[in-house]
């Protein structure tokens, strides 16, 4: 089954000329199926390349999904257009009232600032209170995973002394994890961040299992049981040239920052990347969204009931 999403959604060209199966919203309604229901949270600056890259992995499920953009209400990004957020988002206080299958919420370019020195801080530990009783199940990514872990648990991050930026190998610590079926033993996956988590202070946590981990950057992928979430701290939804424009972008902001590793062929940013990670991100949400479809209850109304 294809994913539906509003049909003007900017995504949806790109989507249809790389072979995702898109579905339209009046063909959608005609069919007798309860669609997988998913809300993204997107908290990125560009959000129309991020949802773009959510929606590729999410449409490539064999499901109906149903994908609801929603944005923190008190927030307004700078590289968005006011017209893109009206017509297709949805603020967080627009769908508090909804149940979930699946919620995901993205990483954000802050992640020097601390935590309460965000803007939308208060309402964002709103949202991940709320994602406790209103989704099935949470995914939480980069900023967004860090986000969680210190809301939730009170795991810390800490600064790195330079950006982890490139491609880095990772380590599968759980083949038998639903999560990770089918999974090589090892595998590359896009890292860009100014900050970490540290192993130490995940493992303190038994509700806490950490499924990837590089031996380089440190953990990735970490399940918690309650409520079904998992976090990763890295961007395995990048596609192929999102490490190559953020260095772009750092060079031509005077930013000092080394080539991405493991990225460009031969260190020559001349050169196009080859994308190791593709199959691998299509795993993981594929995974995450089956193993949802395989434990939420048929009825949205009665998601959460029993936390």
């Amino acid at each position: 089954m294809p994913i539906r999403i509003p049909d003007l959604l900017p995504a949806r060209e790109t989507l249809v000329e790389e072979g995702v199966m898109v579905m339209d919203e009046t063909v959608a309604v005609r069919q007798d199926i309860r669609p997988m229901h998913i809300g993204l949270l997107n908290l990125m600056p560009n959000k129309i390349r991020t949802e773009t890259q959510f929606a590729r992995h999410i449409g490539a499920t064999p499901l109906q999904v149903e994908l609801t953009l929603v944005r923190v209400g008190n927030h307004r990004p700078k590289n968005t257009p006011q017209e893109h957020l009206i017509a297709f988002y949805q603020t967080w206080e627009e769908v508090r009232d909804r149940k979930f299958d699946g919620f995901i919420i993205t990483g954000a370019p802050i992640e020097l600032l601390a935590f309460d020195e965000v803007s939308y801080w208060h309402e964002l530990q709103d949202i991940l209170d709320w994602t406790t009783t209103n989704a099935h199940s949470s995914f939480h990514v980069c900023w967004g995973a860090m986000a969680a872990m210190y809301h939730f648990h009170g795991v810390p991050k800490y600064a790195l002394k330079k950006k982890a930026f490139g491609v880095y190998r990772h380590r599968n610590l759980n083949p038998a994890s639903p999560y990770l079926s089918g999974f090589s033993d090892d595998f590359s996956i896009p890292v860009s961040r100014w900050t970490e988590v540290k192993g130490a202070d995940i493992r303190a946590h038994d509700s806490l299992e950490i499924l990837m981990e590089s031996d380089v950057t440190g953990p990735c992928l970490v399940h918690e049981k309650f409520a079904n979430r998992l976090y990763i701290f890295n961007h395995i939804e990048y596609d192929s040239f999102s490490l190559g424009e953020e260095y772009g972008r750092d060079v031509a902001a005077g930013t000092p920052i080394d080539l991405p590793a493991n990225y460009f062929p031969g260190d020559d940013p001349e050169r196009p990347p080859l994308n190791r990670w593709r199959s691998h991100a299509h795993l993981l949400f594929g995974n995450w969204i089956n193993q949802t479809y395989q434990t939420t209850p048929f009825d949205l109304a009665d998601i959460g009931k029993d936390r």
